[in-house]
């Protein structure tokens, strides 16, 4: 396979990030280089709010990509897709035959293609995920050659508000002019680059604290059991100290330099930083981290299981968990062990500066993209104009092209002259004086000069045409309507699933 760049973008509450990654011909993926625009109250809970301003700071964030891969230009981008809107519900889809029959792909692919058409109620599709498949009432891990008359499919349907693709679109393909590569749901790109197949098969949850949300996602089984989108996050711990009469900046850094999520006595975990109004930031702080551990640990009884099914723990992403004690009392409220969730030795960084558990987000979305038919996002390397060197100077000169040269004019001979003839006297030529002109004097076959011509009549006038009718103005063809960034991509997402509801339970090996 040939080298390969491809771009991602990922639109949070609180940045904006774009990453760029080098597929080699190995397939390995090599990340060279990520970008951040911080941004406030233009992108809420995931949905973008301000088109101009959300455009004005991804163009900056290309912008600076772009530097990085000069003098080529980016054209297409791999999207992450995430927020408050996304949920997932249980759908199952059964197909009868009328004989026993193998079980191919194809059958496989049209139950997947029926399953993703399933109508909602202003809502798009964005991903689905198996949780078990049956032959004859069997559950079947390699269906793929077996005899059988009767499939069940059970998937996890995922699915986000209209308004947000198309927020997207209007953002990514109107306003920059950029091509939507595809599109990836963010938790489960997520799950496929921090998780290992033993954790999603012994039973785990995955959270990813965000600034105003806060995503829980449960497996068992090697599948995806429950997924949930929390419309709270590190910034409402941010907010709450805001309203003692502070800054959202100053707020910020208080909350990074001397917050806690475990309620303390007063003094800071930062001696040096100094603060009166102490004691009373670190019960507003631990009041909001409480009530956001509660929430997430009550996800785990919405799932309908136990902590005791979740042997692995609980894997937790994103800048929110960077509070100081937070995955302490994550783990005294749960009753869980909890770790930091990295990618390990599934991607290479090259750029010393990535802050690995910062950008994990973006990077899972090129993770994915890398794995699912990747396509290079970056415009043909530009050819540079030949040149010729002069010998004597060395200095780089134009390609010589001569001057287009008149055709020659070769005018008709003059008629020789007949002996005895004489030749007609020039008039004697005065330099400023211009010779009268002269009447020819030509012959005609009697020998005797020509009569004078009467001068043919004047034409009559030719009357004016009358003035053309005001056009009528015709009505102006519909448009066809623009495909939707959905559409775009429809066919890879059946083909994306329909292989995951092939190979979900097959044994893999984890790269440690």
């Amino acid at each position: 396979m040939d080298e390969k760049t491809i771009i991602a973008l990922e639109i949070g509450s609180s940045k904006i990030k774009g990453a760029i990654g080098t597929i080699t011909a190995e397939s390995a993926l090599n990340v060279t280089a990520v970008e951040e625009e911080p941004i406030l109250d233009i992108v809420r809970y995931g949905m973008i709010r301000n088109i101009f301003e959300t455009a004005q700071a991804v163009r900056n964030v290309i912008n600076r990509l772009e530097l990085r891969v000069a003098p080529r230009k980016v054209q297409a981008v791999y999207l992450s897709v995430g927020g408050r809107s996304l949920i997932s519900q249980p759908i199952e889809c059964e197909r009868r035959l009328p004989m026993e029959t193998i079980i191919t792909k194809e059958l496989l692919d049209d139950i997947t293609a029926e399953v993703l058409k399933s109508p909602l109620h202003d809502r798009t599709i964005v991903g689905a995920t198996p949780r078990e498949l049956l032959i004859d009432k069997t559950v079947t891990t390699r269906p793929i050659g077996v005899m059988g008359s009767h499939v069940q499919a059970r998937l996890n349907l995922i699915s986000c508000r209209t308004q947000m693709m198309r927020n997207l679109a209007v953002v990514v393909e109107e306003k920059l002019g950029l091509r939507v590569a595809d599109t990836f749901v963010r938790p489960l790109a997520l799950a496929d680059l921090v998780l290992l197949n033993d954790e999603k098969k012994l039973g785990c949850m995955l959270v990813d604290f965000g600034a105003e949300t806060t995503t829980v996602a449960i497996y068992r089984d090697g599948s995806l059991q429950h997924l949930a989108v929390l419309p709270m996050g590190s910034r409402n711990i941010t907010r709450d100290i805001a309203s003692l009469n502070y800054l959202e900046e100053q707020a910020e850094e208080i909350k990074k330099n001397a917050g806690s999520a475990i309620p303390t006595t007063g003094d800071p975990l930062n001696s040096s930083f100094q603060n009166p109004d102490m004691a009373t930031i670190n019960n507003y702080v631990a009041a909001r981290a409480g009530e956001i551990i509660l929430n997430i640990c009550e996800q785990i009884k919405y799932a309908g299981l136990s902590a005791s099914q979740l042997p692995h723990g609980i894997i937790i992403v994103g800048r929110g968990s960077r509070l100081a004690r937070f995955n302490q009392r994550l783990e005294q409220m749960s009753g869980l062990k909890v770790r930091t969730g990295a990618p390990g030795n599934r991607l290479r960084i090259l750029d010393g500066r990535i802050q690995v558990a910062d950008s994990v987000d973006v990077l899972a979305i090129l993770a994915a993209a890398a794995h699912n038919e990747p396509v290079d996002c970056l415009s043909p390397t530009p050819q540079p104009e030949p040149q010729v060197y002069a010998p004597a100077s060395g200095q780089p000169q134009p390609p010589y092209q001569s001057e287009p040269q008149p055709a020659p004019v070769n005018p008709t001979p003059a008629p020789a002259a007949t002996a005895g003839t004489p030749s007609p006297a020039r008039p004697a030529y005065h330099p400023g004086q211009r010779p009268a002109p002269q009447a020819p004097n030509f012959p005609n076959a009697t020998g005797q000069a020509p009569r004078p011509v009467a001068p043919a009549p004047a034409p009559a006038p030719t009357p004016a045409p009358a003035p053309d009718p005001a056009p009528v103005a015709e009505p102006e063809p519909e448009r066809p309507k623009k495909p939707s960034i959905f559409s775009n991509f429809y066919g890879k997402l059946v083909n994306r699933v329909a292989n995951a509801v092939q190979s979900t339970f097959e044994e893999e090996e984890d790269e440690e």
